[in-house]
């Protein structure tokens, strides 16, 4: 099942990022609650091998195309966010002190934490774009305007998957004239 959930976790990654138009430098937010990707109620029955087979889905494209990744934690870390320091320098985030376990920040933000090269914690971040494994609710962790998108798959594992892109806001009025859509 381990191959199943790398397969599906690159392809909604590969997706997502076509239909995003995220790009090198940027940030996204991953929400991962391994216990729903086995099949268990969130929060009930945590699993470090399918939230390993998930970052192993995910992390060697988001280091080819030169994305950050910030892994939201589970609510007993107030869905704190591991990300590189360097990204949370870039881009002004205030680091805190705590480290996840697979009880306390989740078995996918351990998984990260485990595998950056200098982990760091921070609590809130504007990501363009975001994926939300077992509904973990990440739009907090997203820039405004949240747009949902649609892919070919709907899951990982047994887990719901929603992915959403951000757009700048419009503004003005009936009489502003607008750009293409800008991503």
């Amino acid at each position: 099942m381990q191959e199943e959930i790398r397969l599906q976790a690159r392809q909604a990654l590969e997706e997502l990022i076509e239909v995003s138009g995220i790009r090198a430098g940027e940030l996204l937010v991953v929400g991962c609650s391994s216990s729903e990707v086995m099949g268990e109620r969130i929060g009930k029955g945590s699993s470090m091998e399918a939230a390993q087979a998930v970052f192993a889905g995910i992390s060697p494209l988001l280091r080819e195309r030169g994305i950050y990744l910030a892994a939201q934690c589970c609510e007993h870390l107030n869905r704190a966010l591991i990300l590189e320091t360097e990204a949370a320098d870039k881009f002004g985030y205030e680091i805190v002190n705590v480290r996840p376990w697979a009880h306390a920040g989740g078995s996918f933000a351990t998984t990260v934490w485990e595998n950056l090269e200098h982990p760091a914690a921070v609590e809130h971040i504007r990501a363009k774009a975001g994926m939300d494994i077992g509904d973990t609710l990440i739009g907090m962790h997203l820039k405004e305007v949240a747009v949902p998108v649609r892919l070919g798959i709907k899951s990982i594992g047994r887990a719901h998957l929603v992915c959403a892109r951000t757009r700048p806001r419009f503004i003005g009025g009936e009489r502003a004239r607008y750009q293409e859509e800008l991503k």
